[in-house]
């Protein structure tokens, strides 16, 4: 079943989080990711906004998770340590 993996992210540091984007983005290239929203204009409906979502689609839950758990992505997570506030979960949709 497809999964989707979801950040709602607050970047605090923004020349720093460029880097982390970098090394984000060579990650979603391994993991075979696509890019559904990557940034772009908000609208708040209800509750809290985030400054910044991305939305990436995988093959199946196993697939996003062994995403955030390679070594790739462990490479942009120490990068982004201290430059953006995340919440970020993976839920199967169809």
């Amino acid at each position: 079943m497809t999964a989707y993996l979801i950040a709602n992210v607050d970047v605090t540091k923004p020349e720093k989080y460029e880097e982390y984007k970098r090394f984000s983005s060579l990650a979603m290239r391994a993991a075979d990711a696509k890019v559904l929203v990557r940034g772009g204009k908000t609208l708040g409906l209800e509750g809290e906004t985030p400054t910044r979502t991305v939305v990436l689609e995988f093959n199946s839950l196993a697939a996003a998770k062994a995403f955030y758990n390679s070594w790739q992505y462990r490479r942009a997570r120490n990068v982004r340590e201290g430059a953006a506030v995340m919440t970020m979960y993976v839920v199967e949709g169809a």
